[in-house]
Protein backbone atom coordinates (compact mmCIF):
# COMPACT_ATOMS: atom_id res chain seq x y z
CA UNK A 1 0.00 0.00 0.00
CA UNK A 2 2.54 2.40 0.46
CA UNK A 3 4.32 1.44 -2.49
CA UNK A 4 1.25 2.43 -4.19
CA UNK A 5 0.76 5.51 -2.59
CA UNK A 6 4.04 6.62 -3.46
CA UNK A 7 3.42 6.40 -7.14
CA UNK A 8 0.30 8.02 -7.00
CA UNK A 9 2.81 10.82 -5.40
CA UNK A 10 4.87 10.26 -8.06
CA UNK A 11 1.77 10.94 -10.81
CA UNK A 12 0.79 13.44 -9.08
CA UNK A 13 4.16 15.62 -9.03
CA UNK A 14 4.98 14.50 -12.86
CA UNK A 15 4.51 17.15 -15.54
CA UNK A 16 2.19 16.08 -18.18
CA UNK A 17 4.14 17.36 -21.24
CA UNK A 18 7.33 15.89 -20.11
CA UNK A 19 6.07 13.14 -18.19
CA UNK A 20 8.83 13.89 -15.39
CA UNK A 21 8.79 14.81 -12.23
CA UNK A 22 8.45 18.91 -11.98
CA UNK A 23 11.02 21.33 -12.24
CA UNK A 24 10.44 24.71 -10.67
CA UNK A 25 6.57 24.15 -10.78
CA UNK A 26 3.91 26.48 -11.72
CA UNK A 27 -0.03 26.38 -11.39
CA UNK A 28 -1.90 28.03 -14.25
CA UNK A 29 -5.15 29.71 -13.53
CA UNK A 30 -7.29 26.32 -14.73
CA UNK A 31 -5.59 24.58 -11.40
CA UNK A 32 -3.25 22.29 -13.54
CA UNK A 33 0.48 22.36 -12.83
CA UNK A 34 3.43 22.28 -15.28
CA UNK A 35 7.32 22.60 -15.16
CA UNK A 36 8.10 26.13 -16.05
CA UNK A 37 10.24 25.87 -19.18
CA UNK A 38 7.58 23.34 -20.39
CA UNK A 39 4.67 25.89 -20.35
CA UNK A 40 6.74 28.56 -21.47
CA UNK A 41 7.93 26.24 -24.59
CA UNK A 42 4.40 25.40 -25.15
CA UNK A 43 2.50 28.77 -24.76
CA UNK A 44 5.89 30.25 -26.98
CA UNK A 45 4.29 27.75 -29.80
CA UNK A 46 0.53 29.73 -29.37
CA UNK A 47 2.00 33.21 -29.24
CA UNK A 48 1.23 33.78 -32.49
CA UNK A 49 -2.88 33.16 -32.01
CA UNK A 50 -2.60 35.82 -28.97
CA UNK A 51 -4.30 32.47 -26.90
CA UNK A 52 -2.66 30.71 -24.54
CA UNK A 53 -4.65 27.40 -23.25
CA UNK A 54 -4.02 24.66 -20.78
CA UNK A 55 -2.39 21.65 -22.11
CA UNK A 56 -4.50 19.18 -20.53
CA UNK A 57 -8.36 21.01 -20.08
CA UNK A 58 -7.65 23.08 -23.11
CA UNK A 59 -8.66 26.41 -21.03
CA UNK A 60 -7.90 29.66 -23.03
CA UNK A 61 -6.57 32.40 -21.49
CA UNK A 62 -6.40 35.88 -22.79
CA UNK A 63 -3.76 37.78 -22.17
CA UNK A 64 -0.76 34.99 -21.28
CA UNK A 65 -0.48 34.60 -17.53
CA UNK A 66 1.83 35.60 -15.68
CA UNK A 67 3.71 32.60 -14.12
CA UNK A 68 5.00 32.42 -10.80
CA UNK A 69 7.17 29.50 -9.14
CA UNK A 70 4.76 27.52 -6.98
CA UNK A 71 6.71 26.78 -4.07
CA UNK A 72 4.45 24.14 -2.03
CA UNK A 73 4.67 21.91 -5.06
CA UNK A 74 8.49 22.59 -5.28
CA UNK A 75 8.72 21.42 -1.40
CA UNK A 76 6.72 18.38 -2.16
CA UNK A 77 8.68 17.55 -5.16
CA UNK A 78 12.17 18.23 -3.18
CA UNK A 79 10.95 15.68 0.19
CA UNK A 80 10.07 12.89 -2.27
CA UNK A 81 13.61 12.80 -4.14
CA UNK A 82 14.71 12.73 -0.43
CA UNK A 83 12.92 9.40 0.73
CA UNK A 84 14.41 7.74 -2.49
CA UNK A 85 11.56 6.38 -3.75
CA UNK A 86 11.88 7.77 -7.73
CA UNK A 87 13.56 4.74 -8.53
CA UNK A 88 13.59 5.38 -12.60
CA UNK A 89 12.09 8.94 -14.23
CA UNK A 90 8.43 8.63 -15.00
CA UNK A 91 9.18 8.67 -18.77
CA UNK A 92 11.08 5.23 -18.06
CA UNK A 93 8.85 3.40 -16.68
CA UNK A 94 5.57 4.41 -18.46
CA UNK A 95 4.84 3.48 -22.01
CA UNK A 96 5.21 6.34 -24.58
CA UNK A 97 3.55 6.61 -28.12
CA UNK A 98 6.88 5.31 -29.33
CA UNK A 99 6.83 2.40 -26.94
CA UNK A 100 5.42 -1.00 -26.51
CA UNK A 101 2.54 -1.04 -23.59
CA UNK A 102 1.72 -3.91 -21.72
CA UNK A 103 -1.24 -5.50 -22.50
CA UNK A 104 -2.21 -6.86 -18.83
CA UNK A 105 -1.61 -3.51 -17.30
CA UNK A 106 -4.71 -1.32 -16.90
CA UNK A 107 -4.91 2.53 -16.99
CA UNK A 108 -1.73 4.20 -17.81
CA UNK A 109 0.56 0.91 -18.85
CA UNK A 110 3.53 0.34 -18.04
CA UNK A 111 6.04 -0.33 -21.35
CA UNK A 112 6.73 -4.21 -21.78
CA UNK A 113 9.70 -5.82 -21.20
CA UNK A 114 9.33 -8.83 -23.41
CA UNK A 115 6.58 -10.11 -26.06
CA UNK A 116 5.69 -13.79 -26.27
CA UNK A 117 5.25 -15.47 -29.45
CA UNK A 118 2.66 -18.39 -28.35
CA UNK A 119 0.59 -15.83 -26.04
CA UNK A 120 0.66 -12.80 -29.09
CA UNK A 121 0.48 -10.26 -26.35
CA UNK A 122 3.54 -8.41 -24.60
CA UNK A 123 4.16 -7.67 -20.40
CA UNK A 124 5.61 -5.51 -18.20
CA UNK A 125 8.14 -6.68 -15.81
CA UNK A 126 5.70 -7.42 -13.07
CA UNK A 127 3.02 -9.72 -15.60
CA UNK A 128 5.74 -11.48 -17.17
CA UNK A 129 6.74 -13.05 -13.52
CA UNK A 130 3.94 -16.24 -14.64
CA UNK A 131 5.61 -17.14 -17.49
CA UNK A 132 9.35 -18.05 -15.56
CA UNK A 133 7.24 -19.36 -12.65
CA UNK A 134 4.92 -21.42 -14.05
CA UNK A 135 5.34 -24.75 -16.19
CA UNK A 136 2.14 -23.59 -18.47
CA UNK A 137 4.61 -20.94 -19.80
CA UNK A 138 7.64 -23.54 -20.07
CA UNK A 139 7.80 -23.86 -23.93
CA UNK A 140 6.49 -20.32 -24.69
CA UNK A 141 9.06 -18.12 -27.05
CA UNK A 142 9.98 -14.47 -25.39
CA UNK A 143 11.14 -12.11 -27.82
CA UNK A 144 11.92 -8.28 -27.29
CA UNK A 145 9.28 -5.89 -27.54
CA UNK A 146 7.55 -6.14 -30.45
CA UNK A 147 4.04 -4.41 -31.54
CA UNK A 148 3.55 -6.44 -34.65
CA UNK A 149 3.01 -9.71 -32.65
CA UNK A 150 -0.53 -9.50 -34.65
CA UNK A 151 1.14 -10.08 -37.88
CA UNK A 152 1.63 -13.46 -36.21
CA UNK A 153 -2.32 -14.35 -36.64
CA UNK A 154 -3.72 -15.65 -39.81
CA UNK A 155 -6.18 -13.14 -40.81
CA UNK A 156 -8.31 -15.67 -42.89
CA UNK A 157 -8.35 -18.56 -40.16
CA UNK A 158 -7.27 -16.79 -37.22
CA UNK A 159 -4.57 -19.53 -36.31
CA UNK A 160 -1.20 -18.93 -35.01
CA UNK A 161 1.37 -18.97 -38.06
CA UNK A 162 3.35 -21.90 -37.62
CA UNK A 163 4.13 -22.99 -41.03
CA UNK A 164 5.72 -21.41 -43.99
CA UNK A 165 5.25 -21.98 -47.58
CA UNK A 166 8.50 -22.01 -49.44
CA UNK A 167 6.24 -21.85 -53.09
CA UNK A 168 5.11 -18.30 -52.12
CA UNK A 169 7.88 -17.30 -49.83
CA UNK A 170 5.31 -16.40 -46.66
CA UNK A 171 4.28 -17.21 -43.39
CA UNK A 172 1.03 -19.36 -42.97
CA UNK A 173 -1.12 -21.40 -40.65
CA UNK A 174 -1.40 -25.08 -40.87
CA UNK A 175 -5.47 -24.64 -41.97
CA UNK A 176 -3.65 -22.27 -45.01
CA UNK A 177 -1.28 -25.57 -45.49
CA UNK A 178 -4.45 -27.93 -46.96
CA UNK A 179 -6.56 -24.84 -48.29
CA UNK A 180 -4.80 -22.74 -50.80
CA UNK A 181 -1.33 -23.61 -50.26
CA UNK A 182 -2.26 -27.13 -50.66
CA UNK A 183 0.30 -28.76 -52.89
CA UNK A 184 3.07 -26.14 -52.52
CA UNK A 185 6.26 -26.93 -50.68
CA UNK A 186 5.68 -26.03 -47.03
CA UNK A 187 7.70 -26.54 -43.78
CA UNK A 188 7.33 -26.09 -40.35
CA UNK A 189 8.44 -21.82 -39.72
CA UNK A 190 11.26 -23.60 -37.54
CA UNK A 191 12.73 -25.19 -39.91
CA UNK A 192 12.71 -22.59 -42.31
CA UNK A 193 14.18 -20.25 -39.75
CA UNK A 194 16.48 -23.10 -38.96
CA UNK A 195 17.83 -22.57 -42.66
CA UNK A 196 17.50 -18.97 -43.03
CA UNK A 197 19.62 -19.03 -40.28
CA UNK A 198 22.34 -20.98 -41.61
CA UNK A 199 22.21 -19.10 -44.93
CA UNK A 200 22.10 -15.77 -42.48
CA UNK A 201 25.57 -16.78 -40.60
CA UNK A 202 27.15 -17.62 -44.00
CA UNK A 203 26.49 -14.16 -45.44
CA UNK A 204 27.44 -12.87 -42.36
CA UNK A 205 31.07 -14.65 -42.86
CA UNK A 206 31.21 -13.09 -46.31
CA UNK A 207 30.03 -9.88 -45.27
CA UNK A 208 32.85 -10.32 -42.54
CA UNK A 209 35.24 -11.72 -44.83
CA UNK A 210 34.86 -8.91 -47.08
CA UNK A 211 34.82 -6.01 -43.84
CA UNK A 212 38.16 -7.37 -43.53
CA UNK A 213 38.93 -7.51 -46.66
CA UNK A 214 38.28 -4.23 -47.54
CA UNK A 215 39.36 -2.50 -44.09
CA UNK A 216 43.21 -3.68 -45.46
CA UNK A 217 42.52 -2.24 -48.78
CA UNK A 218 41.90 0.84 -46.48
CA UNK A 219 45.30 0.56 -44.48
CA UNK A 220 46.86 -0.08 -47.88
CA UNK A 221 45.31 3.19 -49.42
CA UNK A 222 46.10 4.80 -46.06
CA UNK A 223 49.95 3.74 -46.39
CA UNK A 224 49.71 4.82 -50.27
CA UNK A 225 48.47 8.30 -48.94
CA UNK A 226 51.42 8.54 -46.90
CA UNK A 227 53.72 7.53 -49.31
CA UNK A 228 52.40 10.41 -51.76
CA UNK A 229 52.43 12.86 -49.33
CA UNK A 230 55.86 12.38 -47.95
CA UNK A 231 56.67 11.44 -51.48
CA UNK A 232 55.46 14.70 -52.97
CA UNK A 233 56.88 16.46 -49.73
CA UNK A 234 60.18 15.48 -50.43
CA UNK A 235 59.79 15.74 -54.38
CA UNK A 236 58.48 19.38 -53.31
CA UNK A 237 61.64 20.48 -51.12
CA UNK A 238 63.99 18.67 -53.80
CA UNK A 239 62.91 20.84 -56.41
CA UNK A 240 62.31 24.31 -54.60
CA UNK A 241 66.48 23.63 -53.75
CA UNK A 242 66.90 23.02 -57.03
CA UNK A 243 65.08 25.76 -58.57
CA UNK A 244 66.65 28.00 -55.89
CA UNK A 245 70.26 26.78 -57.13
CA UNK A 246 69.30 27.80 -60.49
CA UNK A 247 67.90 31.19 -59.61
CA UNK A 248 71.24 32.09 -57.37
CA UNK A 249 72.87 30.18 -60.65
CA UNK A 250 71.58 32.71 -63.02
CA UNK A 251 71.91 35.71 -60.27
CA UNK A 252 75.47 34.83 -60.12
CA UNK A 253 75.90 34.95 -63.97
CA UNK A 254 73.43 38.24 -64.13
CA UNK A 255 76.34 39.63 -62.16
CA UNK A 256 79.72 38.36 -63.54
CA UNK A 257 78.03 39.45 -66.84
CA UNK A 258 77.00 43.27 -65.38
CA UNK A 259 80.35 43.23 -63.94
CA UNK A 260 82.39 42.28 -66.94
CA UNK A 261 80.21 44.92 -68.71
CA UNK A 262 81.22 47.53 -66.27
CA UNK A 263 84.63 46.30 -66.02
CA UNK A 264 85.46 46.57 -69.81
CA UNK A 265 83.06 49.64 -69.98
CA UNK A 266 85.33 51.42 -67.37
CA UNK A 267 88.66 50.12 -69.59
CA UNK A 268 86.82 51.41 -73.09
CA UNK A 269 86.05 54.97 -71.47
CA UNK A 270 89.54 55.34 -69.65
CA UNK A 271 91.39 54.52 -73.22
CA UNK A 272 89.06 56.80 -75.12
CA UNK A 273 89.34 59.88 -72.37
CA UNK A 274 93.36 58.96 -72.76
CA UNK A 275 93.50 59.36 -76.48
CA UNK A 276 90.33 62.32 -76.18
CA UNK A 277 93.37 64.54 -73.48
CA UNK A 278 96.43 63.94 -76.10
CA UNK A 279 94.09 65.02 -79.07
CA UNK A 280 93.08 67.74 -77.03
CA UNK A 281 96.75 68.62 -75.91
CA UNK A 282 97.60 68.54 -79.42
CA UNK A 283 94.95 71.18 -80.34
CA UNK A 284 96.27 73.54 -78.01
CA UNK A 285 99.75 73.26 -79.12
CA UNK A 286 99.11 73.54 -82.43
CA UNK A 287 96.71 76.69 -81.62
CA UNK A 288 99.93 78.35 -79.72
CA UNK A 289 101.95 77.07 -83.50
CA UNK A 290 99.32 78.77 -85.41
CA UNK A 291 99.64 81.77 -83.35
CA UNK A 292 102.98 81.97 -83.76
CA UNK A 293 103.30 81.67 -87.00
CA UNK A 294 100.06 84.50 -87.68
CA UNK A 295 102.50 86.98 -85.64
CA UNK A 296 105.43 86.00 -87.80
CA UNK A 297 103.23 86.72 -91.38
CA UNK A 298 102.71 89.59 -89.93
CA UNK A 299 106.01 90.80 -89.96
CA UNK A 300 106.81 93.38 -92.33
CA UNK A 301 110.81 93.74 -91.92
CA UNK A 302 111.84 91.20 -94.37
CA UNK A 303 115.37 90.57 -92.26
CA UNK A 304 113.65 90.44 -88.96
CA UNK A 305 111.36 87.99 -90.59
CA UNK A 306 114.01 86.00 -91.84
CA UNK A 307 115.92 86.01 -88.74
CA UNK A 308 112.51 84.82 -86.48
CA UNK A 309 111.67 82.29 -88.50
CA UNK A 310 114.40 79.52 -88.09
CA UNK A 311 113.79 80.15 -83.89
CA UNK A 312 110.03 78.84 -84.33
CA UNK A 313 110.12 75.48 -82.22
CA UNK A 314 109.44 72.58 -84.26
CA UNK A 315 105.63 70.98 -84.80
CA UNK A 316 105.38 67.94 -82.94
CA UNK A 317 104.69 64.60 -84.49
CA UNK A 318 101.01 64.55 -85.50
CA UNK A 319 98.43 61.93 -83.78
CA UNK A 320 97.32 60.21 -86.62
CA UNK A 321 93.67 60.58 -86.50
CA UNK A 322 93.04 57.54 -89.14
CA UNK A 323 94.25 55.03 -86.33
CA UNK A 324 90.87 56.08 -84.03
CA UNK A 325 88.46 54.56 -87.01
CA UNK A 326 90.54 51.42 -87.83
CA UNK A 327 87.37 49.28 -87.65
CA UNK A 328 83.30 50.28 -86.67
CA UNK A 329 82.13 51.01 -83.01
CA UNK A 330 80.14 48.00 -81.64
CA UNK A 331 80.09 49.15 -78.30
CA UNK A 332 78.03 46.13 -76.17
CA UNK A 333 75.26 45.43 -78.70
CA UNK A 334 77.03 41.85 -79.09
CA UNK A 335 76.76 41.50 -75.56
CA UNK A 336 72.99 41.90 -75.27
CA UNK A 337 72.21 39.69 -78.24
CA UNK A 338 74.06 36.62 -76.60
CA UNK A 339 72.36 37.02 -73.96
CA UNK A 340 69.11 36.94 -75.66
CA UNK A 341 69.97 34.30 -77.48
CA UNK A 342 70.92 32.33 -73.95
CA UNK A 343 67.69 33.51 -72.85
CA UNK A 344 65.87 31.74 -76.19
CA UNK A 345 67.51 28.74 -75.83
CA UNK A 346 66.98 28.87 -71.68
CA UNK A 347 63.30 28.55 -72.58
CA UNK A 348 63.26 26.07 -75.31
CA UNK A 349 64.85 23.88 -72.53
CA UNK A 350 62.52 24.32 -69.95
CA UNK A 351 59.40 24.22 -72.28
CA UNK A 352 60.72 20.94 -73.49
CA UNK A 353 61.50 19.74 -69.82
CA UNK A 354 58.57 20.90 -68.90
CA UNK A 355 56.09 18.86 -70.64
CA UNK A 356 58.47 15.63 -69.32
CA UNK A 357 58.43 16.95 -65.82
CA UNK A 358 54.10 17.48 -65.57
CA UNK A 359 53.60 13.83 -67.33
CA UNK A 360 55.96 12.23 -64.60
CA UNK A 361 53.76 14.20 -61.98
CA UNK A 362 50.64 13.27 -63.24
CA UNK A 363 51.76 9.40 -63.32
CA UNK A 364 51.43 8.97 -59.33
CA UNK A 365 47.34 8.90 -60.23
CA UNK A 366 47.94 5.54 -62.12
CA UNK A 367 46.45 3.34 -58.76
CA UNK A 368 43.20 5.18 -59.41
CA UNK A 369 43.02 5.51 -62.86
CA UNK A 370 39.52 5.82 -64.71
CA UNK A 371 38.02 2.37 -66.04
CA UNK A 372 37.43 2.38 -69.44
CA UNK A 373 34.01 3.41 -70.79
CA UNK A 374 31.55 1.03 -71.97
CA UNK A 375 29.18 2.78 -74.28
CA UNK A 376 30.04 5.66 -76.85
CA UNK A 377 28.71 7.95 -74.88
CA UNK A 378 30.77 7.64 -72.20
CA UNK A 379 33.70 7.72 -74.54
CA UNK A 380 32.25 11.21 -75.51
CA UNK A 381 33.00 12.52 -72.47
CA UNK A 382 36.42 12.36 -72.79
CA UNK A 383 36.27 13.59 -76.34
CA UNK A 384 39.54 15.75 -77.43
CA UNK A 385 39.64 18.25 -80.33
CA UNK A 386 42.50 17.23 -82.72
CA UNK A 387 43.86 19.57 -85.32
CA UNK A 388 47.27 19.00 -87.67
CA UNK A 389 49.96 20.97 -87.21
CA UNK A 390 51.49 22.58 -90.68
CA UNK A 391 54.74 22.36 -89.61
CA UNK A 392 54.48 18.49 -89.49
CA UNK A 393 52.47 17.66 -92.65
CA UNK A 394 54.64 16.12 -95.95
CA UNK A 395 53.93 18.29 -99.00
CA UNK A 396 52.00 15.65 -100.92
CA UNK A 397 49.39 16.92 -98.47
CA UNK A 398 46.73 19.52 -98.31
CA UNK A 399 45.35 20.58 -94.79
CA UNK A 400 41.77 21.91 -94.95
CA UNK A 401 38.81 22.56 -92.69
CA UNK A 402 40.34 24.47 -89.92
CA UNK A 403 43.55 21.87 -90.22
CA UNK A 404 41.38 18.92 -88.91
CA UNK A 405 41.14 17.38 -92.75
CA UNK A 406 43.83 15.69 -94.73
CA UNK A 407 44.09 15.01 -98.29
CA UNK A 408 46.57 13.09 -99.97
CA UNK A 409 47.53 15.06 -103.52
CA UNK A 410 50.09 14.75 -106.42
CA UNK A 411 50.81 18.32 -106.47
CA UNK A 412 53.51 19.13 -104.22
CA UNK A 413 52.50 22.03 -101.90
CA UNK A 414 54.97 24.98 -101.25
CA UNK A 415 55.60 24.52 -97.44
CA UNK A 416 58.13 26.31 -95.82
CA UNK A 417 61.55 24.44 -94.32
CA UNK A 418 60.93 23.24 -90.96
CA UNK A 419 62.85 20.40 -88.69
CA UNK A 420 59.45 19.20 -87.69
CA UNK A 421 58.07 18.30 -91.65
CA UNK A 422 57.66 14.32 -92.53
CA UNK A 423 60.22 14.16 -95.48
CA UNK A 424 59.64 11.36 -97.35
CA UNK A 425 56.37 9.63 -95.88
CA UNK A 426 53.12 11.52 -96.43
CA UNK A 427 52.14 11.39 -93.00
CA UNK A 428 51.49 14.67 -90.58
CA UNK A 429 51.08 14.62 -86.45
CA UNK A 430 48.45 16.99 -84.25
CA UNK A 431 49.22 19.86 -82.77
CA UNK A 432 48.00 19.05 -79.69
CA UNK A 433 50.18 17.03 -76.86
CA UNK A 434 47.98 13.57 -75.32
CA UNK A 435 48.27 13.05 -72.21
CA UNK A 436 45.26 12.11 -68.86
CA UNK A 437 42.48 10.25 -70.55
CA UNK A 438 41.00 11.31 -74.24
CA UNK A 439 38.65 10.13 -77.31
CA UNK A 440 39.14 11.53 -80.64
CA UNK A 441 37.33 10.06 -84.13
CA UNK A 442 38.78 9.83 -87.61
CA UNK A 443 36.29 9.52 -90.56
CA UNK A 444 38.11 8.12 -93.84
CA UNK A 445 37.69 7.11 -97.41
CA UNK A 446 39.74 5.55 -99.47
CA UNK A 447 41.74 2.37 -99.79
CA UNK A 448 44.40 2.40 -96.92
CA UNK A 449 44.87 5.37 -94.18
CA UNK A 450 46.80 4.79 -90.96
CA UNK A 451 45.42 5.83 -87.96
CA UNK A 452 47.86 6.35 -85.76
CA UNK A 453 49.59 8.22 -82.12
CA UNK A 454 53.39 8.59 -82.24
CA UNK A 455 55.78 10.56 -79.78
CA UNK A 456 56.80 13.87 -81.01
CA UNK A 457 60.83 12.53 -81.08
CA UNK A 458 59.89 10.22 -83.91
CA UNK A 459 62.19 10.75 -87.00
CA UNK A 460 61.27 13.26 -89.51
CA UNK A 461 63.82 11.78 -92.60
CA UNK A 462 64.70 8.08 -93.08
CA UNK A 463 63.49 4.71 -94.13
CA UNK A 464 60.27 3.95 -93.66
CA UNK A 465 61.21 1.72 -90.26
CA UNK A 466 62.57 5.08 -88.50
CA UNK A 467 59.95 7.42 -89.42
CA UNK A 468 56.66 5.82 -90.64
CA UNK A 469 54.04 5.16 -88.25
CA UNK A 470 53.66 1.51 -86.83
CA UNK A 471 56.79 0.36 -88.06
CA UNK A 472 59.11 1.58 -84.68
CA UNK A 473 59.02 1.42 -81.36
CA UNK A 474 57.69 5.51 -81.01
CA UNK A 475 54.87 4.88 -82.92
CA UNK A 476 51.16 2.67 -82.72
CA UNK A 477 49.06 2.62 -85.61
CA UNK A 478 45.64 1.09 -86.85
CA UNK A 479 46.28 0.35 -90.66
CA UNK A 480 43.01 0.58 -92.32
CA UNK A 481 42.22 -1.41 -95.47
CA UNK A 482 39.20 -1.74 -97.49
CA UNK A 483 38.68 -4.67 -96.16
CA UNK A 484 40.52 -5.61 -93.02
CA UNK A 485 42.39 -3.96 -90.35
CA UNK A 486 46.11 -4.57 -89.46
CA UNK A 487 47.62 -3.22 -85.90
CA UNK A 488 51.21 -2.02 -86.35
CA UNK A 489 53.54 -1.60 -83.67
CA UNK A 490 57.79 -1.65 -84.04
CA UNK A 491 57.47 -3.32 -87.04
CA UNK A 492 55.38 -6.23 -85.92
CA UNK A 493 51.97 -6.05 -87.51
CA UNK A 494 49.10 -7.96 -85.91
CA UNK A 495 45.57 -9.06 -87.87
CA UNK A 496 42.77 -7.66 -86.56
CA UNK A 497 39.26 -8.80 -86.72
CA UNK A 498 36.29 -6.52 -86.77
CA UNK A 499 33.14 -4.73 -88.74
CA UNK A 500 33.78 -2.43 -91.45
CA UNK A 501 33.40 1.69 -90.71
CA UNK A 502 34.62 4.34 -92.14
CA UNK A 503 35.03 5.89 -88.61
CA UNK A 504 37.53 4.38 -86.04
CA UNK A 505 37.47 6.05 -82.35
CA UNK A 506 40.43 6.10 -80.28
CA UNK A 507 40.61 5.64 -76.40
CA UNK A 508 43.88 7.24 -74.87
CA UNK A 509 44.12 6.45 -71.05
CA UNK A 510 48.00 7.94 -71.12
CA UNK A 511 48.85 7.41 -67.64
CA UNK A 512 47.37 3.40 -67.37
CA UNK A 513 49.27 2.97 -70.84
CA UNK A 514 46.10 2.34 -72.25
CA UNK A 515 45.58 2.76 -76.01
CA UNK A 516 42.49 1.14 -77.64
CA UNK A 517 41.16 1.12 -81.32
CA UNK A 518 37.17 0.91 -81.88
CA UNK A 519 35.11 0.49 -85.17
CA UNK A 520 32.23 3.31 -84.86
CA UNK A 521 28.98 2.28 -86.44
CA UNK A 522 25.83 2.24 -84.89
CA UNK A 523 27.65 0.37 -82.33
CA UNK A 524 31.59 0.69 -80.62
CA UNK A 525 33.45 -2.54 -81.55
CA UNK A 526 36.91 -2.83 -79.77
CA UNK A 527 38.95 -3.55 -82.56
CA UNK A 528 42.54 -3.62 -80.92
CA UNK A 529 43.84 -2.77 -77.08
CA UNK A 530 47.07 -2.48 -75.88
CA UNK A 531 48.70 -2.10 -72.83
CA UNK A 532 51.81 -0.33 -72.30
CA UNK A 533 53.98 2.58 -70.29
CA UNK A 534 54.31 5.54 -72.43
CA UNK A 535 57.19 7.59 -71.56
CA UNK A 536 56.51 10.93 -73.37
CA UNK A 537 53.22 12.83 -74.22
CA UNK A 538 51.49 11.58 -77.18
CA UNK A 539 49.89 12.99 -80.33
CA UNK A 540 47.80 11.59 -82.77
CA UNK A 541 48.56 11.25 -86.18
CA UNK A 542 47.87 10.32 -89.94
CA UNK A 543 49.40 8.41 -92.69
CA UNK A 544 47.28 8.32 -96.44
CA UNK A 545 48.09 7.92 -99.69
CA UNK A 546 45.21 9.36 -102.47
CA UNK A 547 43.17 9.36 -99.56
CA UNK A 548 41.20 11.55 -97.44
CA UNK A 549 41.17 11.48 -93.74
CA UNK A 550 39.33 13.85 -91.14
CA UNK A 551 39.15 14.33 -87.28
CA UNK A 552 35.41 14.83 -86.35
CA UNK A 553 34.11 17.39 -84.34
CA UNK A 554 32.47 15.51 -81.29
CA UNK A 555 31.24 18.14 -79.14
Amino acid sequence: MAQKGVQLDQEMLSCSICLDLLKDPVTIPCGHSYCMNCIKSFWDKEDEKKIHSCPQCRQAFTPRPVLVKNTMLAVLVEELKKTGLQAAPVDHCYAGPEDVACDVCTGRKLKAVKSCLICLASYCEKHLQPHFKSPTFEKHKLVEPSKKLQENICSRHDEVKKMFCCTDQQCICYLCSVDEHKGHDTVSAVAERTEKQRELVLSRQKIQQRIQDREKDVKVLQQEVKAINGSADKAVEHSEKIFAVLIRLMEKRGSDVKQQIRSQQKTEVSQVKELQEKLEQEITELKRRDTELKQLSHTEDHNQFLHNYPSLSPLSESTDSSSINIRPLRYFEDVTAAVSDLRDKLQDILRETWTKISLTVTEVDVLLSQPEPKTRAGFLKYSQEITLDPNTANTRLLLSEGNRKVTSVSQQQSYPSHPDRFIRWPQVLSRESLTGCCYWEVEWRGKEVFVAVAYKNISRRGRWNECGFGYNDKSWALNCHQNSFTFLYDNIKTPVSGPQSSRVGVYLDHRAGILSFYSVSETMTLLHRVQTTFTQPLHAGLWLYGDTAEFCKLK
